[in-house]
Order: C-alpha cells, then sequence, then structure tokens
C-alpha cells in the first residue's frame, strides 16, 4: 500500500482527514494516521475518519445490525477516541455525499455507541443525536491555568472525558497547546478534554478547548455538548434546554431533552478528495 485515497472535511472548522475503507482491509498504524495529521509534513487535520461497515471492524461487528457503517475515529497523535461529535455529523455528510447512504435519518456505530444522525436534503446544517451526558464526579475535581490561578471543574462525559472550567476571560487558559494540569488524577485515568468557558448572553456561552491527543482545536462538538450541559446544571435551567455553543470556528445549537438525550446540530462541509503518496510520509511514521 503506498497510495491512499482520502477526503478532507471539517464541522465549525475542525478538521479530519476522511479514509473510506468499507470492507476494512487498511491497517492504519497509529503513526501513519499521526503522519496524515501532520499539518506540515502531511496532509493535516484534528483527527481522521476511517469510514468502514460495521461488520467489517472487530470493534463494531456487534452493532452492524443497528448501524450500516462504523466511525473510526483517531486522534491526530493516532490515539483511539470514543466519540467525536463534530467528526460524527461530517462522517454522516461524507456518506450522504458519496451515496453510501440517503439523505434524511441514519445511524452510525461509534465507540460511544450508536448514534442517530439526520442529514437534511439539498444541503443544510447536520444533527446528530449524542447521547445522555453522565456527570460522574467526583467533587473537588481542579484545574490549573498557566498564571497558577485554579479553577473548579465540572466532569461530564458525552462518550468520552471532559472537564468543564468556568472562566471570567477565554484568554485565561493561556495557548493551551499542552493538557492543562487536572487533580485528581484518578478522576480522569485515560486523561480529558478541558473545555473554558465564559457566558455571552442567557443560554448563549462562548468556549475553547483542549482536545486530548490534539492539543487546542478550533471546535469539539462532544466538549460543546459537555458546556451546554454544565451551563444547564450551573444555571438549574429547566428541560428540555437549549443553548448556543460559540467556538473558534463557528457556532452549534445543543438541545437536552426531558429524558436527557442531548442533540446538536451545526455545518459538516466536504471541501477537497485526492491521493496521499505514503512512501513520501516522513520516515519516522512508518
Amino acid at each position: 500500500m503506498s497510495t491512499l485515497r482520502f477526503l478532507k472535511g471539517h464541522g465549525t472548522e475542525n478538521d479530519f482527514v476522511i479514509v473510506p475503507d468499507p470492507d476494512g482491509a487498511l491497517d492504519l498504524s497509529a503513526a501513519r494516521v499521526a503522519a496524515l495529521c501532520d499539518r506540515r509534513a502531511g496532509i493535516g487535520a484534528d483527527g481522521m475518519l476511517r469510514v468502514v461497515r460495521s461488520a467489517k471492524d472487530p470493534a463494531a461487528a456487534h452493532m452492524a445490525g443497528e448501524a450500516e457503517w462504523f466511525m473510526d475515529y483517531r486522534n491526530a497523535d493516532g490515539s483511539i477516541a470514543e466519540m467525536c461529535g463534530n467528526g460524527a455529523r461530517v462522517f454522516a455528510r461524507y456518506l450522504v455525499e458519496s451515496g453510501e447512504a440517503a439523505p434524511g435519518d441514519l445511524r452510525i456505530a461509534t465507540r460511544g455507541g450508536v448514534r442517530a444522525v439526520h442529514v437534511p436534503e439539498g444541503g443544510g446544517d447536520v444533527t446528530v443525536g449524542m447521547g445522555a451526558a453522565r456527570l460522574p464526579g467526583p467533587d473537588g475535581i481542579a484545574v490549573t491555568l498557566p498564571d497558577g490561578s485554579v479553577h473548579a471543574a465540572v466532569n461530564v462525559n458525552m462518550g468520552n472525558p471532559h472537564a468543564v472550567v468556568f472562566v471570567a476571560d477565554l484568554d485565561d487558559a493561556g495557548d493551551l497547546l499542552t493538557a492543562p494540569a487536572i487533580a485528581p488524577a484518578t478522576a480522569y485515568p485515560e486523561g480529558a478534554n478541558v473545555e473554558f468557558v465564559v457566558d455571552r448572553a442567557p443560554r448563549h456561552v462562548a468556549m475553547r478547548v483542549h482536545e486530548r491527543g490534539s492539543g487546542e482545536t478550533r471546535s469539539c462538538g462532544t466538549g460543546a455538548c459537555a458546556v451546554m450541559v454544565a451551563s444547564a446544571r450551573r444555571d438549574a435551567a429547566a428541560l428540555p434546554a437549549t443553548y448556543t455553543v460559540d467556538v473558534p470556528g463557528g457556532r452549534l445549537v445543543i438541545t437536552e431533552h426531558p429524558d436527557g438525550a442531548v442533540d446538536m446540530t451545526g455545518p459538516a462541509v466536504i471541501l477537497a478528495e485526492g491521493e496521499v503518496d505514503l512512501d513520501r510520509l516522513p520516515a519516522g511514521h512508518a
């Protein structure tokens, strides 16, 4: 395998290399995924979406009866992530634009479970059902900012782990190139995405995020959902509740329903496709 077909897409500027692999024939190592996502020596992306039939991947075969397609999502460093909300919208857009699925309602398998997605005919924003949030605790989680100040964080799990921190100014978070320090470490044994949040208006917040394995990104869909849930709990909002969440790359609209289900709506764009010569990737990314 020296040539790999790929596409490039983004959701609120959270960008992805999309690799069609319907029959599960590809074996992409973490190092090779990292090389593809490298912004200088590769294609460049916050992560990779491998498009594979659920029945053809051991990680998703048990979901094949509910969802034909599995979103094998990898972070920019090649590590595996349980779920990616922006990625799910882009993944569904790809399925529709490639003819693998019809517009309307479809279901996709992820490591965080099966997700329902609505892709409107003729374009427009995509809605993905993110499942219910969990707030597993413990209380007393703290995030240390670059200036040494310590802020309380809310532990929200959206299929992957988040620490949500309310701050006075988004610049307080620093450059977010490295993961903020979280204590106690036992609260997130596999690391966490960390969101910093400010209020803009009633039920309207803005955020920045450090994504585990990727650094600061322009958007994080599961993070925006975690932020909405944490904000609704802080505000004692009655359900259903809808919040607008601004991210550096755009805007998402998040609704939490009385049964706990969370829906996220936002753009999803496929913008390019081509082939990459894997032999030209850096030798260190074999």
